[in-house]
């Protein structure tokens, strides 16, 4: 890939991985835009074999060029996205989209969301031409040489938009099964997205999803209790419905399954819902000729172009990497599983996604999440890497928590009683063990009637004028 998220993995992969993993059977594609135009977009041709191949990959955000870039870059051509290549190439089935959950840290749903997007077929694949008034006529012709007319039309307008375009649906039972398995393995409640009582064309989707489910899952979800709140069938939503019900089903533990184009669109509501795509995995789904699954692991996110601009500058930056590493991770761990590697690289990947969580929670995240005192991009990958190195949370918090904040800190409990505090402390962990749960918090702090209360009006803590002023 390339700009700033290119820029972070070569950071990511010098400080985390390169230390501890022997890379040298891994093959690297450079797929910017000038290593395209320089090779007639050989590059991604080779990618797309290599992937074919090896099964597991990782890829970076990528840049799609505009005509403005293509002058800027002195391209000889607006190279097209390399994501319809690489579906095509590894007979691109589903892209699953996952929202991403850190414990102690509260972003959007409450439970996971899990969501497949038919990987193929819809509008990205359109065929189309600006055309004046006249007459449109779409002829399929069979292999055979028979000719079905698909459809025939007078168009009045003197301009008009013909687009066509066709919805492959061989690949939706391996869709259907990917989905399941996955709704099962995690407890969750799936669902059926299409618009098929306008658009007729899309009731093959959903006949071919219902059949899967009920002669392979049906019993399962049944068992496990995920029916009991949907009439103990899997159900359909219309895409309306489901726009509205991802709004409001934050508690999450919900799945849905669409078509491409309608699956690009609700789950980028729930990353908007999710916090942002970063925090949102993107990953597409492939079937090898042996039956083996091809997986491609990305952020669902881009290049983040802005914050590129200003490290050109030299100032500074706070990229969170989260979706990042948990698209590497997914094909680190993808090829462990297909071909045997050794069980030290899950520990590893491992040990990355739960440093990053630790200092998340305990304020040494990137600025997104940390605010302003956040650390730079350089410093949380230095971060996590002193973690992985063995180092402890309190070294991490020595070299990047400021000093005088601490000793703000110590001054602020440099005269309380102890003893005290403790008994107090005691007194509100009412089951002993050691911490306190929100319930437990809550409870304490009404006991001791200094709890916020709610007035008629809402939920607002009750100031009086003296204590405003």
């Amino acid at each position: 890939g390339e700009e700033m998220t290119h820029y972070c993995m070569e950071l990511i992969l010098d400080r985390w991985v390169k230390p501890h993993v022997d890379t040298t059977n891994w093959e690297f594609y450079d797929l910017s835009c000038k290593s395209r135009d320089d090779t007639e977009d050989k590059v991604l041709h080779d990618a797309v074999e290599s992937g074919k191949r090896i099964g597991a990959i990782f890829k970076e955000p990528t840049v799609t060029p505009t005509q403005v870039q293509k002058i800027k870059l002195g391209l000889k051509k607006t190279w097209g996205s390399p994501n319809g290549a690489m579906r095509k190439g590894w007979n691109g089935i589903t892209i699953s989209r996952d929202t991403i959950h850190i414990d102690g840290l509260e972003l959007g749903f409450k439970k996971p969301v899990l969501f497949e997007r038919h990987a193929v077929g819809g509008e990205y694949g359109a065929g189309w031409k600006d055309v004046g008034a006249g007459t449109v006529k779409t002829v399929f012709t069979a292999e055979d040489g028979k000719e079905v007319v698909i459809d025939e039309r007078k168009l009045d307008n003197d301009n008009n938009a013909v687009v066509t375009y066709h919805n492959p649906i061989d690949n939706v039972e391996d869709l259907a099964h990917i989905f399941f398995t996955r709704c099962l393995a995690q407890k969750i409640v799936p669902y059926v997205v299409t618009k098929k009582t306008v658009f007729k064309w899309q009731e093959g989707f959903w006949s071919k999803m219902k059949a899967v489910f009920d002669e392979h899952y049906l019993a399962d979800f049944k068992k496990a209790g995920l029916l009991q709140h949907c009439g103990g069938e899997l159900q359909h939503l219309i895409s309306d419905a489901a726009t509205m019900q991802i709004i409001r089903w934050t508690g999450g533990g919900f799945g849905m399954a669409a078509h491409n184009y309608d699956g690009d669109m609700l789950t980028d509501e729930i990353a908007q819902i999710h916090r942002s795509p970063g925090f949102i995995t993107s990953n597409l789904v492939g079937k090898n000729e042996d039956g083996s699954l091809i997986k491609e692991f990305e952020a669902s996110h881009g290049t983040v172009a802005d914050m590129w601009e200003a490290h050109l500058k030299g100032k500074e930056t706070s990229l969170n990497p989260l979706g990042l590493v948990e698209a590497l991770i997914g094909a680190m761990d993808h090829a462990v599983d297909l071909h045997g590697g050794p069980a030290p690289l899950k520990d590893l990947t491992g040990a990355m996604r739960a440093h990053i969580h630790t200092l998340f929670v305990n304020n040494l995240g990137t600025r997104d999440l940390s605010g302003p005192e956040g650390l730079t991009t350089e410093q949380f990958v230095d971060a996590v890497g002193m973690l992985i190195e063995g180092k402890t949370l309190a070294d991490v918090q020595a070299k990047y928590q400021p000093a005088q904040k601490h000793d703000e800190d110590d001054q602020l409990i440099a005269d309380i009683d102890d003893g005290m505090v403790m008994r107090l402390f005691k007194d509100l962990d009412s089951n002993g063990d050691g911490s306190l749960s929100y319930k437990e918090f809550s409870q304490g702090l009404a006991r001791l009637n200094v709890a916020p209360k709610q007035n008629p009006v809402g939920r607002v803590l009750r100031i009086s004028l003296e204590d405003a002023i």
